[in-house]
């Protein structure tokens, strides 16, 4: 069985998709699309600006939703028996499998990204990946700091990351080391994703998301917050909000898909991180990239 996986904030690279504009008149019609949708010529930063252009979450995540969802729309061999995206990728996958308009979609990731963005400014934040530890012991240790500090995304084993309060997450790093990680790094990112801290970003979101028409996905999306395949458009949704404040747990959902059947994964967007991150959680599985 087919699984298709869509990546999140941080695959993204300048000049993304600018071949697919020029060889695909649809791809072009779905850019020129985006454009209109936004207000702005978000075409323009894809395609020309900088790394560190792309790297706002404002610019980001729409960007990386608008080639990941074209990508999956003139791919003729896209016919996914499930699928899953990691964080932001969520959006991309229901877009991509038919439960959400391509334009609904991107008008929902915009208002995501900038409340998420809004979130970032109150308070000094961010994220840091851990390296070599398991997953009860650093949850132990991020509990028992002062402040705010959570185990945010379960990405494979020995790969983790927390999200919280600058100097909780600093707090959380130095006893980690001194528990035997192999590395604490810090993320280039705007604050602390997936944690309480977006709660302002998702009380935004809801509303927003209540009033988007969703269809059932052509095939199970597997979520981020359950874990679990769903078909459901009111339970999707109800997943999508959590899915702000709660963790990402990937490597539950990989190996919950794995489970059911999966036997093969397809990233579909910019880069090759789920594909090694799949790799990691289960090395007999077959890992490619759309085309």
């Amino acid at each position: 069985m087919k699984a298709y996986i869509f990546p999140g904030q941080g695959s993204q690279f300048p000049g993304m998709g600018k071949e697919l504009y020029k060889r695909s008149a649809r791809a072009k019609a779905l850019f020129d699309a985006a454009d209109e949708v936004l207000g702005f010529r978000i075409t323009d930063v894809i395609f020309e600006g900088s790394a560190e252009d792309l790297k706002q979450t404002e610019v980001t995540q729409p960007a990386v939703y608008i080639y990941s969802v074209i990508l999956a729309k003139i791919s003729k061999n896209f016919k996914p028996d499930m699928i899953a995206g990691h964080s932001l990728g969520e959006f991309s996958a229901l877009a991509a499998s038919g439960a959400l308009d391509f334009e609904d979609g991107l008008k929902l990731v915009y208002e995501r990204a900038l409340a998420m963005q809004e979130a970032c400014e109150d308070i000094p934040s961010g994220m840091t990946a851990v390296l070599g530890l398991e997953d009860a012991l650093v949850e132990t240790i991020c509990q028992e700091i002062d402040g705010i500090v959570v185990l945010a995304n379960y990405n494979c084993p020995g790969q983790l990351v927390i999200s919280g309060e600058i100097t909780a997450v600093e707090k959380v790093c130095e006893t980690l080391r001194n528990q035997g990680a192999g590395r604490t790094l810090m993320l280039p990112v705007g604050g602390a994703f997936h944690s309480p801290l977006m709660e302002s970003a998702r009380k935004k979101l809801t509303q927003a998301i209540k009033h988007t028409s969703l269809k059932p996905p052509n095939c199970p999306i597997y979520q981020n917050v359950t874990t679990m395949g769903t078909m459901d458009p009111g339970a999707i949704k109800v997943n999508l909000i959590a899915q702000l404040t709660a963790p990402v747990m990937w490597r539950q959902s990989i190996e919950r898909m794995i489970t059911d059947g999966a036997t093969e994964f397809i990233e579909t967007g910019p880069g090759q991180v789920l594909q090694g991150l799949v790799k990691k959680i289960n090395k007999q599985m077959h890992v490619s990239t759309a085309n």
